[in-house]
């Protein structure tokens, strides 16, 4: 795969793709900035993803897109090769690896920080070998009973998101007492089994889990409180790029946004979110929520 690469912001995903840049030095944690939320850029290498399914299912296009997300900014790159969206159908771990592990190497080559979206702890240390810096688990209550051993004996960071089932199941699991307490409790326990296993707390990031086993209804008490989720002491991870719920608030005539028309409002969370303090936001569109992020950085500090 050394043979691929883009310059920042051309062309669609299928044009000829260049050289590799030789000069890019490979990104770390501590060059991340720390004077803004961060920009987490979704990659998809799927067929089935519920935005952007099939358009990047080859590696090399996964490759180029990935390249486009980094040179135009994007400070990690989320590489995930299983849809998590409602009743998506598994695959085997098999294909997973293939789909994902060639296009973690060479966005590493080109000096991405890349993170790898899998609930598998074998895939995860795959992509950790292949230069990965960060794990991304929706799993939730689910996850691979071999996942927290791994997480503390290769050092990396774990993004520990909420989830309650699967995505044939998670819909139906959105019951809820007090759905921020509910979540909070769900959270830190799954955190604290991590951190018993010998995970250090500051590699552990919350993810509140937008659009999993929540309505929309759940998903705004959630995003109105993310003060109490940055109160748990660990970094948080806002997701909400494009998903269902704002696809309801932007419906016409009872039929909801299409995901490519959630775009600007996905924007809009990104800001706010920004401004309540979170970490990172995963996002589809880089440069936008690029803007979206400085200027709640600006308006907080300036």
């Amino acid at each position: 795969m050394d043979s691929l690469a883009a310059a920042p912001g051309t062309g669609p995903a299928t044009s000829p793709i260049p050289v590799l840049r030789p000069t890019r030095v490979r990104k770390s944690f501590s060059d991340l900035p720390t004077d803004r939320a961060l920009v987490m850029g979704i990659l998809n290498v799927t067929p089935d993803s519920f935005s952007d399914g099939g358009r990047f299912a080859t590696a090399d296009d996964a490759i180029a897109e990935g390249l486009r997300m980094h040179y135009a900014g994007a400070d990690i790159v989320d590489v995930g090769g299983e849809s998590t969206r409602p009743n998506a159908d598994r695959i085997s771990v098999e294909e997973e690896q293939k789909r994902i592990i060639p296009v973690v190497e060479t966005l590493v080559k080109a000096g991405a920080l890349v993170s790898v979206d899998t609930m598998h702890a074998s895939t995860a240390a795959k992509a950790i070998d292949a230069g990965a810096a960060i794990v991304n688990d929706v799993s939730g209550l689910d996850f691979d009973p071999a996942m927290p051993a791994l997480i503390a004996e290769r050092g990396v960071h774990y993004v520990l998101m909420h989830q309650r089932g699967n995505p044939q199941t998670m819909d139906s699991l959105a019951d809820y007492d007090d759905v921020v307490e509910d979540v909070i409790s769900e959270l830190t326990g799954i955190r604290d089994t991590f951190c018993a296993a010998g995970v250090a707390p500051e590699q552990i990031i919350l993810d509140p889990g937008i659009g999993f086993a929540k309505t929309e209804a759940h998903n705004w008490a959630l995003l109105r409180s993310l003060e109490r989720f940055n109160d748990l002491g660990n970094r948080v991870l806002i997701g909400a790029s494009r998903k269902r719920f704002l696809g309801t608030l932007l419906s016409t005539a009872g039929k909801a946004a299409a995901p490519a028309e959630r775009s600007d409002a996905s924007v809009a969370v990104s800001a706010l979110a920004a401004a309540s303090g979170v970490w990172c936001v995963r996002v589809h569109d880089v440069a936008s929520n690029l803007d979206a992020v400085k200027v709640a950085a600006a308006w907080k500090t300036t």
